[in-house]
């Protein structure tokens, strides 16, 4: 499946930090408009499953579709730029500085959350039959998902917390493994393979991914779920950004830029 070797996916890594940071407003909000609004489709597609079979592993199975579509498509996600651009300010690339990797994060989440709110919006009407009905057995699902993954944390005070940072951890440093994925392979067969191993994993743990989440609680909101928007962004939002922040960047970014860019001194007997 034309594999490429650690040291030339991880250059690409590199390059396509620094290419993301150089990106123009217009196109940098676009596309992660798209990502946004295709990863929440997925989302909704992997709820229908589960609803409709009973069987959670179904929906983790087939939710990996969104996720490969976005990447094929050039499209971004928070969770791969803020593995990506810190690369290219470590390996010191020419104009590149922190303003422009947090520039670049800024507009990434609110084109992010601006396509996943587009996709809760929609899904709150179908669901609703243009809010003219209750929610059928998709909506009610969505409008309750929010309530355990913020209240349930927020009962747990300081342990809730920190166990929603632990799980965004988690949540990318799977995510990002699937950004990494994308750039193993030449082909499409072996990009979708690579990607679909560990955003299959990572919806079927249940880890925190914030731009799921930017779908998942306000179409809970919209459908009548008993959280507010200070539960979602407070007990949910913030927390799994940073944690899904750390995660990515320690166990993925920085581990493969180290030993395969930045490599030791060979040991000579």
């Amino acid at each position: 499946m034309a594999y490429l070797v650690p040291s030339e996916f991880v250059t690409k890594m590199v390059d396509a930090g620094e290419s993301k940071i150089f990106m123009s407003t217009r196109d940098t909000i676009i596309r992660a408009y798209m990502a946004g609004a295709i990863l929440a489709l997925a989302a909704w597609f992997a709820i229908t499953i589960i609803v409709q079979t009973g069987i959670p592993l179904a929906g983790a199975i087939l939710f990996p579709v969104g996720f490969c579509m976005l990447y094929l498509f050039g499209f971004d996600l928070l969770t791969g730029v803020f593995v990506l651009c810190p690369l290219a300010l470590i390996d010191k690339r020419p104009g590149v500085t922190l303003k422009g990797v947090l520039r670049n994060w800024g507009l990434v989440f609110l084109g992010n959350f601006a396509g996943a709110f587009t996709a809760a919006v929609m899904a709150a009407i179908v669901t609703t039959f243009g809010f003219s009905k209750a929610p059928d057995k998709v909506g009610t699902m969505l409008g309750h998902i929010g309530e355990s993954r913020t209240l349930g944390y927020a009962s747990a005070g300081a342990a809730g917390m920190l166990t929603l940072f632990v799980r965004g951890m988690l949540c990318n440093w799977m995510v990002s493994a699937g950004v990494v994925g994308a750039m193993i392979s030449t082909t499409v067969t072996g990009k979708v393979l690579a990607m679909w191993m560990p955003i299959m994993l990572f919806f079927f743990m249940t880890f925190e991914h914030s731009i799921v989440n930017m779908f998942l609680f306000p179409t809970g909101l919209l459908l009548g779920g008993q959280f507010t928007w200070f539960d979602y962004i407070f007990w949910n939002e913030i927390p799994t950004v940073v944690g899904n922040l750390v995660g990515g960047l320690a166990f993925t970014g920085l581990t493969l830029y180290a030993t395969h860019i930045r490599t030791a001194k060979r040991v000579f007997e």
